[in-house]
């Protein structure tokens, strides 16, 4: 990125965390702020955040190229860290988390960022583009059986306290409660462990991590409510008791309503009209929307697929979702910055 924009006779800097910045030679004042990151996890895709980044440069170099007065109201940005993947990181979202905390953030006026979707909803409705309404909030619970850990052949079956056996009863039917709540409700049990864990020992204690993400907070709670009352009343049956706890809240991110009115005018003045939703995954937008106006793009996903080797977008859309953040900024510099701006056509 650096090499790149010093070729075009744009200036670049990195801060003491790894972010790297660029803008036009001189530039001061407040500033609109453009981009995505360029890390990925192992064995991740070529434009998981790298094509924000890329659309980011080839916005600038355009505008200062054509000598547009909205250069100078740009800053283009590639956060360092955001997908957790470093092995001493702390879990993601490190460079924009940084960037919230330092002084440099006086200088940062709004956010925009362009993405892939990572998911299937966009190219099933078939959207070209979509307006992110924000991103969803995202807890995580530890839920623990305690029972009785017993000899598994000379403990019959109704003598038993399964703690194992109440467990995954309630893992079974973590889904349907879940879509009980509402149809926009995701979860996950990626970790389920058995005590002592041996095939001949009636478990004595079984513990699950799950997820659950939704766009409203109300889903999140009810969702959580329903898993810990299903495995409460398995757990009676079976002669155990639960224990909870909860390990981690995010809560839902609403991205700011006059940008996302301006992306959706944008798109439609240039005959592009756009879906709306919310994003499933983290993105550095969610960190900068606490504090600066911020809104976000999407393009599809091929098949849904993201964090692989196959991730892909047909070209002409990637090219088209550039064009449409190209005039994003223009349009949102000059509703934003619009006495500056107007100074310096002069």
């Amino acid at each position: 990125m650096a090499e790149h924009l010093g070729s075009r006779g744009l200036e670049s800097w990195s801060d003491e965390v790894g972010n790297l910045f660029g803008h036009v030679p001189g530039a001061h004042g407040r500033r609109l702020l453009v981009g995505s990151h360029t890390d990925t996890v192992p064995a991740g895709g070529r434009l998981d955040g790298a094509y924000g980044v890329m659309a980011a440069m080839e916005v600038l170099t355009t505008l200062h190229e054509h000598g547009h007065p909205a250069a100078r109201f740009l800053e283009i940005v590639s956060f360092w860290d955001e997908e957790g993947a470093q092995p001493m990181s702390s879990g993601g979202m490190v460079g924009s988390t940084a960037l919230c905390g330092s002084p440099y953030l006086a200088a940062i006026d709004s956010y925009l960022e362009l993405h892939i979707e990572q998911g299937p909803r966009m190219e099933q409705a078939g959207y070209e583009l979509s307006v992110v309404n924000g991103i969803v909030g995202v807890d995580r619970h530890l839920i623990r059986v305690v029972g009785e850990p017993n000899h598994a052949g000379t403990t019959p079956f109704p003598l038993r306290r399964d703690a194992g056996r109440a467990l995954v009863r309630t893992a079974a039917v973590f889904q349907d409660l879940l879509r009980s709540v509402r149809d926009t409700v995701v979860g996950n049990i990626g970790a389920l462990s058995l005590e002592p864990g041996a095939p001949n020992v009636v478990p004595g204690a079984a513990q699950m991590v799950l997820e659950i993400r939704a766009p409203h907070e109300w889903s999140l709670s009810r969702c959580a409510d329903l898993v810990i009352d299903c495995a409460t009343g398995f757990a009676r049956e079976e002669g155990c008791t639960v224990e909870h706890r909860m390990l981690s809240h995010k809560p839902v991110v609403d991205f700011d309503e006059g940008m996302r009115a301006l992306l959706e005018k944008v798109t439609v003045d240039a005959g592009r009209p756009a879906g709306s939703l919310y994003s499933y995954a983290g993105h550095d937008a969610g960190v900068m929307s606490a504090h600066v106006p911020t809104a976000m793009l999407f393009v599809p996903s091929s098949r849904g697929v993201s964090h692989s080797p196959r991730e892909s977008t047909p070209e002409p859309l990637l090219v088209q979702g550039a064009q449409v953040l190209l005039e994003a900024v223009v349009a949102h510099v000059e509703s934003r910055f619009e006495g500056d701006a107007a100074g310096s056509m002069a």
